[in-house]
């Protein structure tokens, strides 16, 4: 059984960043395909970033050049590097993890920008 952990969620001022980060359980990680995914209130969850095994990504059109997704095999995790917030990025952001035919989600983490 895959466990995934976020953190680094919270309150943040519209123009500021913030990191998630996600602990993955498991010895296999180097080859999970990682995503981050966000879902607001009253809104179909959607994909913000992903990173395969080998290191490729892919992020929403709409997010380019504000998020970067990174993994960290040696640490077994994840992380989205988040900038230039906008209140629109007020979501609960889901780490997802893909591996053997296998999808693991994490409990998610709130984001809040807000002044």
């Amino acid at each position: 059984q895959v466990q995934l952990v976020e953190s680094g969620g919270g309150l943040v001022q519209p123009g500021g960043s913030l990191r998630l980060s996600c602990a993955a359980s498991g010895s296999l990680f180097s080859f999970y395909a990682m995503g981050w995914y966000r879902q607001a209130p009253g809104k179909q969850r959607e994909l913000v970033a992903a990173i395969t095994s080998g290191g490729s990504t892919t992020y929403a059109d709409s997010l380019k050049g504000r998020f970067t997704i990174s993994r960290d095999s040696a640490k077994n995790t994840v992380y989205l590097q988040m900038n230039s917030l906008k209140p629109e990025d007020t979501a609960v952001y889901y780490c997802r993890g893909v591996v053997a035919g296998s999808v693991y989600w994490g409990q998610g983490t709130q984001v809040t920008v807000s002044s």
